[in-house]
């Protein structure tokens, strides 16, 4: 599916006065479960637009673009943070009435679904919708989370201006940094992360969005905390190659959190589910049938 298919088929919801794009393929609701995706930076929930076909026949697929990303609303000024992010995840969840659900993210939605799970954990067992998390190529740990200069800078002081000065030759070189070698992003690929990127002038607030890096860090307890008290099985997909999340970060989950549920692309980067979406569906679809079996699901 492209970009302009996979906006023809998406839409709009409201939540907290902002209108946020949104594609799901199954809207009535007839599928028995459903999964929510959440993003990364600095692109969109077009990033797992390559598992929709491997999954669309057995599940609901919801896949949203965040405050500041994509196809969603831009605001100038706004102060960015991952606890709103969480918080207007949660106005769409309720809006459509979703059941129980299972969740993957990548990235900066690493963050967004640590600080939901954190509250998905404090309810009481019954109010829990949660079924399942599935984590992708992110920052889990500050503490292992190498920032690419690019980043450092657009977090600086000069973060404004360098947001201004992006353009496709530098997503280009950026992106192809964090890219397995053997499996760099199509020129397609790259025409479609930019288009997202400067829908509505989202390049004039890259700077605000990356204010993620600092709530990792203030936030780091708590999050980390969500991930090895959570009771729903947790599976982590991690492309090695990543220089930002990579191994490294891999050898960090293994001594805080679990040994179970790994799984460790050794040729791919920062971004499976692009690169690698074939494989990343083997191991989500066994991961899920391994603790849902089929008729179980529910």
């Amino acid at each position: 599916m492209d970009l302009d298919e996979w906006r023809h088929r998406g839409r709009y919801v409201k939540a907290g006065g902002h209108e946020l794009f949104l594609m799901d393929t199954d809207p009535a609701g007839g599928r028995a479960e459903t999964i929510l995706f959440i993003h990364g930076f600095p692109t969109a929930g077009w990033d797992f637009h390559r598992l929709v076909p491997g999954l669309q026949a057995d599940y609901r697929l919801v896949v949203p673009d965040m405050l500041g990303f994509g196809f969603s609303d831009k605001p100038k000024g706004h102060d960015y943070r991952i606890h709103e992010q969480a918080d207007l995840l949660e106005t769409v969840i309720a809006g459509l009435g979703l059941g129980p659900f299972h969740v993957m993210a990548h990235d900066y939605g690493d963050s967004v679904a640590q600080e939901m799970l954190a509250r998905e954990n404090a309810k009481p067992r019954t109010e829990r919708r949660w079924l399942s998390l599935c984590l992708l190529n992110g920052g889990l740990f500050p503490e292992t989370h190498h920032a690419r200069l690019s980043q450092k800078l657009l977090h600086g002081p000069l973060g404004p201006v360098i947001g201004r000065l992006m353009n496709r030759g530098t997503l280009e070189r950026n992106l192809s940094a964090v890219f397995g070698p053997q499996t760099p992003p199509s020129e397609e690929d790259l025409d479609a992360f930019w288009a997202l990127i400067t829908e509505k002038r989202g390049d004039v607030v890259a700077h605000r969005l990356i204010r993620y890096i600092r709530d990792r860090r203030r936030h780091r307890e708590r999050w980390v905390q969500a991930l090895r008290a959570a009771a729903i099985p947790i599976q982590l997909i991690n492309g090695s190659m990543d220089p930002v999340s990579g191994a490294h970060m891999v050898a960090r989950y293994r001594e805080l959190v679990s040994q179970r549920n790994i799984v460790e692309l050794p040729r791919i980067g920062h971004y499976p589910q692009v690169e690698a979406p074939e494989e990343v569906l083997a191991h989500y679809r066994a991961f899920l049938d391994a603790h849902f079996p089929a008729g179980e699901n529910t």
